[in-house]
């Protein structure tokens, strides 16, 4: 199977999770458009002052974290290959009075459809796994970057996904490989992380595993400059059953195993 037959795949699967994810309460559209700011503590206390920042975001699903930095007083461009997820994100736009601006395009063909520099590229959760090449998104990140800029992520940590996290599951148990393989893991199933309940047509996925090294070193290779890297023992979905819900919207358990990193690094 070609990379395009995978990449037409995913998207044919989160074009019709967009639906399911707006009406979901993981997303709390309802509260987004009350006010509330999408982006969670960590990104916003490791972002820092990002008042009157161009900001990049790649990846965007259907908007609410680009908007969310907009509220945070940045100019944002918010990038993603799902039609229905750059749809969507330009009606709550609208329909908020907002400004910034939506992009239909995969990673990898953005410089041929975007002509301009940003102070920040901003990237988040559930990302990586769909790329199959991280050097050249490493190199996507850094034409797109002012000589100033910098590049930030935080990102579920790949060593947690070397677990089984299916429903019944009742305690760490390696299943999956952390290093990467020639092919993608395939997945068919009903239900996403927002929905587990939801049915759908589109089932079957196609993912990518990336170790650390991997995520670092293609950075390091496209010319950015390591500022921090930091691990951490929460994260922001039900990865796991007996995981429980905090006030501050993070998932702990018992088990401290590393479940998310973040990282900046400079042009």
């Amino acid at each position: 199977m070609s990379i395009e037959k995978y990449f037409e795949a995913n998207k044919a699967s989160w074009n019709e999770s967009v639906a399911i994810h707006k009406n979901s309460e993981f997303y709390e559209l309802k509260e987004f458009k009350q006010g509330m700011n999408k982006l969670h503590d960590l990104e916003r206390e490791e972002l820092g002052d990002i008042s009157g920042k161009s900001i990049l975001h790649l990846q965007c699903h259907f908007g609410m974290d680009t908007l969310s930095l907009e509220r945070l007083g940045a100019e944002v461009t918010g990038v993603d290959f799902s039609e229905e997820g750059i749809k969507t994100a330009v009606e709550i736009r609208d329909e908020l009075g907002m400004k910034a601006g939506f992009i239909l395009s995969d990673i990898y063909s953005l410089p041929e459809k975007l002509d301009k520099k940003f102070d920040i590229v901003f990237t988040s959760y559930g990302v990586l796994l769909w790329l199959p090449d991280l050097d050249k998104w490493a190199k996507v990140i850094s034409h797109f970057l002012k000589d100033d800029g910098f590049f930030y992520i935080a990102e579920m940590h790949p060593f947690s996904y070397v677990f089984n996290n299916s429903g019944n599951v009742k305690e760490l148990e390696v299943k999956y490989p952390y290093f990467k393989k020639p092919e993608p893991l395939v997945f068919v199933e009903d239900g996403t992380y927002a929905d587990i309940d939801a049915k759908k047509t589109n089932k079957t996925t196609y993912e990518w595993t990336h170790s650390l090294s991997d995520i670092i070193m293609a950075l390091m290779n496209a010319g950015l400059k390591l500022e921090f890297f930091h691990e951490h023992p929460f994260t922001v979905w039900k990865q796991f059953p007996w995981m429980k819900r905090g006030d501050d919207r993070y998932y702990r358990m018992d088990e401290e195993i590393p479940l998310l990193f973040s990282l900046k690094a400079g042009k």
